[in-house]
């Protein structure tokens, strides 16, 4: 199974061919790496995601790159977690906070 590690403190600069460029010369095999982008601006958000290749140690991986500089920046490398939704998107799921003034019963 491909482990996937979190990058952060990147460069606004740094793009998906230089993340995946900077772990390939720290000798990982890289699946893909992807730096994450605003929705709306298009602007890089200062962290990515990188996957590893199989077989690749994901704790290694940490060790070393975790604190290495990129462009000048130290970065903060660590597992990644999975996506947790938080329910602000309007959805029955939670979040909204108005759904309950439509949802009750009146008594009259």
């Amino acid at each position: 199974m491909a482990s996937k590690l979190y990058v952060g403190n990147l460069s606004h600069s740094t793009d998906d061919t230089g993340l995946n460029a900077f772990v390939t010369n720290a000798g990982f095999q890289v699946a893909s790496a992807v730096v994450i982008r605003d929705k709306l601006t298009g602007q890089p958000r200062g962290f990515g995601f990188v996957e590893l290749a199989e077989g690749e140690d994901m704790q290694r991986a940490i060790g070393s790159l975790n604190g290495q500089a990129l462009e000048g920046r130290a970065l903060t490398v660590n597992e990644a977690r999975p996506q947790v939704r938080t329910g602000f998107s309007g959805s029955r799921d939670g979040g909204g906070g108005n759904r309950d003034r439509f949802d009750r019963k009146r008594d009259y």
